[in-house]
């Protein structure tokens, strides 16, 4: 029991008072959470996210408070889905300004970088289904319930008269925010020059409050034009570590760069060829991706909700929809601006601590933004349905899918790359630039944990490629590429991984991610040293108005 001074008595009321000594153990305690909440800060480079917008029309530049706003009702609904309804209690509760910052950072009282642990008392472990089901829901009770819409990605899971679970559909449980995203952008429309822009924001305030996107996607595809964008929407799978189905709300707000845009034209041209050199057997490769692709480079100027947790995104391809892709293809979005902020403050002095001192020349911006834009081609590649009846790729393999698929877009995007070398459409660039490139990315990924479907593709591939002797590490503890194992190794992953994803067999793939999804003690002891040489796990950005010079 804490000692305490019995001050004064009041209108029979006994006023009490700490001591001297409770007061310092308070400010002690206040000093630990400052010095806590200021280390775990210290994981995240701020960037100011800016862009030259001289080059948006005056309407365009009028348009930006307005999608900002829409995104901003998006940001509430991801709170909403990854935490639940008690942002403000939490935020209250914690004393430190650093803490504060670092639960927006996190969406919550869990570190994401750290396998979700909560960094803030009172909080358990986080939930594999995050706020999408029922706390108290086994998979087995999921499973079980004869429930319409049970799997819909744009549904969540209740419990209803009598604690049976019920399904809702997104835009009923969240109509209030909905409401002013959808009317934000049908205010955005009127104000788009762009007649496929116009459609798009239209069409797609109408499916934030149907949860029917099939028709704004197209929509999206088909505009080709416009320099200002936005994707909004629920998107993504990746919070919902249970089983894989539920989609989180996320918005990006773009610029075009139409000259880098210009220069990767050509790659999209290539889709129906790559698809055919891709090293699997013709079962696994017969679907044809849609030939409407697009392969555009973006400055990006505001993130919210998914996309803004933690590690950021430095790349898109969208849509999600099987139909759509199959139909129509994809857009491949590369965020410039954002994946410079990476490269400069992340990879290039993590390369100084791990690369070898003879190959660390071959580390560059432009084999960077290679490998992460032929990552984003490597989505649209592959099988999308099962060879094995099982249906999609992505239902038969639930919550092990986002993390395989991860897998498959890195290995594959780096075979593309070789295969396009071989074929003398990568310019002068050595192909040793993109495989060392490759292997230092493979480190700064690692570090996002395995609650990370990014981060536990790294893994598997690390793993995987020192089996296969793809590198050596020197007693400095710096690594080299071994340029004919890595690129077997290369070739090896991308036929394992999409013979896994055509089979669609769950076991299966369960194996092999426990085989190799693991962090290796040494692997381990090396991003120590990158942490205590305080080199940033991502970046946090600095955004809105204000930092865009439109306040």
């Amino acid at each position: 029991m804490k000692r305490l001074l019995v001050l004064f008595l009041l209108v029979g009321t006994v006023v009490l008072l700490p001591t001297c000594k409770d007061k310092e153990g308070s400010d002690e305690k206040k000093r630990g959470q400052r010095d806590r909440g200021k280390t775990l800060l210290s994981k995240y480079q701020s960037v100011k996210l800016t862009t030259d917008l001289t080059v948006l029309s005056e309407n365009e530049r009028r348009m930006i408070p307005l999608l900002i706003a829409a995104a901003d009702e998006i940001d509430k609904l991801f709170w909403k889905q990854a935490f639940g309804d008690n942002k403000s209690k939490l935020i209250e509760k914690l004393d430190d300004k650093n803490l504060r910052a670092f639960a927006r950072i996190n969406y919550g009282p869990w570190d994401r970088l750290n396998e979700n642990k909560p960094f803030t008392k009172g909080y358990g472990k986080k939930s594999p289904g995050a706020n999408f089901y029922p706390k108290d829901m086994t998979k087995e009770e999921f499973e079980a319930a004869n429930l319409p819409d049970k799997t819909n990605q744009y549904t969540l899971i209740r419990r209803g008269d009598k604690g049976k679970l019920k399904a809702v559909w997104y835009h009923d449980a969240y109509t209030k925010h909905l409401e002013v995203a959808a009317a934000k952008l049908r205010e955005a429309a009127a104000l788009a020059e762009d007649a496929g822009l116009k459609n798009y924001l239209l069409t797609r305030a109408d499916a934030l409050m149907s949860d029917d996107f099939y028709e704004s996607d197209i929509a999206w595809l088909d505009m080709k034009d416009n320099t200002i964008d936005i994707v909004i929407g629920p998107i993504e799978t990746y919070e919902d570590q249970l089983f894989g189905y539920k989609a989180s709300y996320t918005a990006y707000i773009l610029v075009k760069d139409k000259a880098w845009s210009a220069r990767l034209a050509k790659y999209a041209a290539m889709l129906p060829w790559l698809q055919s050199e891709l090293p699997v057997t013709t079962e696994y490769k017969r679907e044809q991706p849609g030939t409407d692709s697009d392969l555009n480079a973006y400055d990006v100027i505001y993130y919210a909700g998914d996309c803004n947790a933690a590690s950021k995104t430095i790349a898109i391809n969208l849509p999600n929809d099987e139909r759509v892709q199959l139909e129509k293809g994809t857009r491949r979005l590369q965020l410039k601006n954002a994946m410079r902020a990476k490269y400069d403050h992340i990879l290039a002095p993590m390369s100084n601590i791990l690369i070898t001192e003879e190959q660390r020349h071959h580390v560059t911006f432009d084999a960077f933004f290679s490998n992460t834009m032929f990552h984003e081609v490597a989505h649209g590649l592959g099988i999308k349905n099962t060879i094995t009846g099982k249906g999609t790729v992505k239902d038969a393999l639930k919550d092990l899918s986002a993390g395989l698929e991860e897998g498959k877009a890195d290995i594959l995007g780096l075979y593309m790359i070789t295969r396009l070398h071989e074929k003398g459409e990568m310019g002068e660039a050595d192909l040793m630039d993109y495989y060392v490139t490759f292997l230092a990315g493979i480190f700064r990924s690692s570090r996002f944990g395995k609650s990370s479907a990014h981060g536990n593709a790294n893994m598997i591939r690390f793993n995987y490629f020192n089996e296969m002797n793809a590198f050596t590490r020197d007693g400095s503890g710096r690594y080299r590429v071994n340029f004919t194992e890595f690129q077997n190794a290369i070739t090896s992953l991308s036929e394992r991984i999409l013979r896994l994803q055509g089979d669609g067999d769950y076991e299966a793939v369960k194996v092999f991610v426990d085989k190799y999804g693991v962090l290796s003690p040494q692997l381990e002891q090396d991003l120590a040293r990158v942490s205590k040489a305080r080199i940033p796990v991502d970046v946090v950005f600095e955004q809105g108005l204000r930092v865009l010079g439109l306040e």
